[in-house]
């Protein structure tokens, strides 16, 4: 492992901030999906070995209680948290439980799914909901359960090596994971990909 590898995911992370910051809070929904792809290298290099997966938890266990403590001071990044929602910190927290707990191959799978897919669903439903005139920022629609889908099935057949239906079924669990509307897609998510692990 290199610490120039650990430096470049952290910068990668910052200058999603950054730009998410110069964005504004209109587009805080968008701006959490930003910083969401924004962890792609770290997964990336973690799955290649550049980074080791007890490093890539602490700094996301790390960014989580970094998260937490300006909900619970009351003084979010209005760019990207939004009062009474923790998603981004359940984000954090799931990402570095799945890299420590699962298997690195499956783990850089799932993660991905997490980074990318939820980035797309949330992307295409704020672009969606915003010409429509409605409240972007808690919605759901199918428009982005299909990108979700998509996004999860690209995922599945890069890096799991299971039989075609089992690809196909991972990442229509995963959606209906994300969709539904009783518990934050970013705890659903890893815990139904956690149960898949098992299965697969």
């Amino acid at each position: 492992m290199s610490w120039v590898h650990v430096g470049i995911a952290l910068a990668s992370i910052l200058i999603a901030i950054t730009i998410t910051k110069n964005l504004g809070e209109e587009y805080a929904w968008v701006n959490r999906k930003i910083i969401h792809f924004s962890i792609v290298p770290a997964i990336l290099m973690m799955y290649l070995g550049l980074i080791e997966a007890k490093i890539f938890s602490t700094f996301a266990f790390t960014f989580a209680v970094g998260q937490l403590s300006f909900h619970v001071l009351r003084k979010e990044f209005e760019w990207f948290q939004i009062p009474g929602n923790y998603g981004e910190v359940f984000f954090a927290f799931s990402a570095g439980a799945i890299a420590l707990l699962l298997d690195q191959k499956y783990a850089t799978a799932l993660l991905l799914v997490m980074a990318i897919s939820d980035g797309v669903t949330g992307v295409i439903r704020f672009f969606y909901f915003r010409k429509k005139g409605f409240n972007v920022k808690l919605r759901k629609h199918w428009t982005g359960s299909l990108g979700f889908f998509l996004a999860s099935l690209i995922i599945a057949v890069a890096f799991l090596e299971v039989t075609s239906i089992a690809k196909i079924a991972w990442a229509l669990v995963l959606t209906l994971a994300e969709y539904q509307p009783w518990l934050d897609d970013n705890l659903a998510v890893p815990l139904a990909g956690g149960v898949l692990s098992l299965i697969l």
